[in-house]
């Protein structure tokens, strides 16, 4: 069996959506197919952006042509300029990266944190977000009216100490001010702050650091932006981390 088939099988076997880390751990279970470079992860990587009959859903997600119909009829639509601001495409956008999120503080031991109003929104798998997130609430980390301000954020680490350690915000349409109003609320911690959004809304974040309500989060170089492709070349790299027998 040829690679190209090979990756093409194991999206077949995932549903006919998978993200590039999943088949990165997939495809190498097809004993017909051999790998012979010391590079597969990016033979893969080359084979899903280059094959026909392979599509791109987001960032690191990829699906099968043949699947199309009923992967959007699940809700994992292909975003285009059109149906950017749609609700179906942006609740998608936003529990994708979520769940990203809750996957990568996993595999960095961290407990993980997502708001109520999250728990039951669906990744590309299916999964809840509650099934990848390690908490049902917060820890009683502060008073309660900073626990309470901090129950909305999009994706909370939390150490083994209880204690935030990333505060993740993500920004797919929405005002960007809103969530630096609440990073400027509980800059007291000693925690990571970070926007996450499409790399064309880097201009619009720096704008708004600018504004004097947000001098100490600028000078003291609290918030940081994360974007979307850059999420994703991480995640990669913690999944195939994984394959290694021994990390440094």
């Amino acid at each position: 069996m040829k690679q190209y088939e090979a990756v093409i099988e194991t999206l077949d076997r995932l549903g006919g959506v998978a993200t590039l880390a999943d088949l990165n751990q997939e495809v190498f279970k097809i004993k017909d197919c051999e790998w012979k470079t010391k590079t597969p992860f990016a033979s893969i990587r080359r084979i899903v952006q280059q094959t026909k009959g392979i599509y791109k859903i987001k960032p690191g997600l990829y699906g099968l042509e043949k699947y199309r119909k009923q992967n959007e009829d699940r809700g994992i639509v292909v975003e285009t300029e059109k149906n950017k601001d749609a609700d179906n495409v942006r609740v998608f956008n936003h529990t994708y990266y979520q769940g990203i999120l809750l996957i990568i503080g996993k595999y960095h031991g961290m407990q993980t944190f997502i708001p109520q109003q999250d728990k039951n929104k669906r990744f590309y798998d299916g999964q809840r977000l509650q099934e990848l997130s390690t908490l049902t609430e917060q820890p009683p980390y502060s008073y309660p009216q900073m626990i309470k301000r901090s129950s909305t954020i999009d994706t909370i680490w939390f150490n083994q100490r209880n204690m935030p350690h990333s505060f993740f915000e993500i920004e797919h349409s929405t005002d960007i001010q809103n969530s630096l109003l609440k990073f400027n609320d509980l800059q007291d911690f000693y925690v990571r702050m970070a926007i996450v959004a499409d790399i064309k809304r880097k201009p619009e974040f720096e704008a708004k650091m600018r504004f004097h309500a947000f001098d100490d989060l600028r000078v003291n170089k609290r918030v940081s932006f994360l974007s979307y492709d850059a999420l994703i070349k991480q995640y990669e790299m913690e999944i195939e981390k994984q394959s290694f027998d021994f990390i440094l």
